[in-house]
């Protein structure tokens, strides 16, 4: 790998994890010697790139330097392509016009020979499922939702049919093939409570806002859920 890439590769792993990172992290994942790592970072110091590094805790990209956009090698754009035919697989209608414009825009920017590449890309997502005609409420209208950040209620169905009216705070979406699942704090529940979408009959967007920052809600939220799993629950 050449130097000029392997120091583009690097920025973007600081850019990435937000968190100071180790020589030896880079280091592995990059394939190259530890040594390699502090000659590269001796180089961007050269050139002005704002890394620090402190010993013992390791390497931050400081605030207010960026790459250029959309510097994108083979394997990117082959991840890109194949999350954008999942999206128009799996998505709601929204979401498949986005990713479409997605790659529309990207094809637009990108020299011819990686141009090719991306709208060749042989990876492709399997058939779609049959959607329930009896859904009334769409992940898109969860998904403006989780953007507003404000409570909701939901009349909601359960796997023994009983009908409940829910007052939450959402969290997030998870995507299971056709099923949408909504992470939120139940009000009736005092806890995390997850929500099939198609077992929603109305969602009712309030004006009241979540008491909680999301990110505070999610946080909390995984750290349950990694609990519950090391616990063998």
């Amino acid at each position: 790998m050449r130097r000029a890439d392997r120091l583009l590769q690097i920025v973007q792993i600081l850019r990435r994890e937000g968190k100071p990172v180790s020589a030896n992290a880079m280091a592995e994942e990059l394939e190259v010697a530890q040594r390699t790592i502090y000659r590269d970072m001796l180089a961007m110091e050269s050139i002005n790139v704002p890394v620090r590094g402190e010993a013992g805790v390791g390497y931050v990209l400081e605030d207010g330097y960026d790459l250029p956009p959309l510097i994108f090698n083979v394997g990117e754009l082959e991840t890109l392509m194949l999350g954008a035919r999942f999206v128009e697989k799996y998505g709601d209608a929204d979401q498949i016009a986005d990713a479409r414009n997605m790659v529309a825009k990207v094809s637009a920017v990108l020299p011819a020979k990686l141009r090719d590449k991306f709208e060749a890309v042989p990876l492709y997502a399997g058939p779609r499922p049959a959607i329930d005609p009896n859904t009334k409420v769409d992940s898109k209208q969860v998904r403006e939702a989780l953007r507003r950040g404000k409570v909701i209620e939901l009349n909601y169905v359960d796997e023994a049919g009983l009908e409940t009216t829910r007052t939450v705070w959402p969290v997030s979406v998870g995507y299971f093939d056709m099923n949408r699942v909504m992470i939120a704090w139940c009000e009736m529940r005092d806890d995390f409570r997850a929500f099939r979408v198609d077992r929603i009959v109305e969602l009712i967007q309030t004006d009241r806002r979540v008491p909680r920052a999301q990110a505070v809600l999610k946080k909390e939220w995984l750290a349950r859920e990694k609990a519950y799993r090391e616990g063998g629950g």
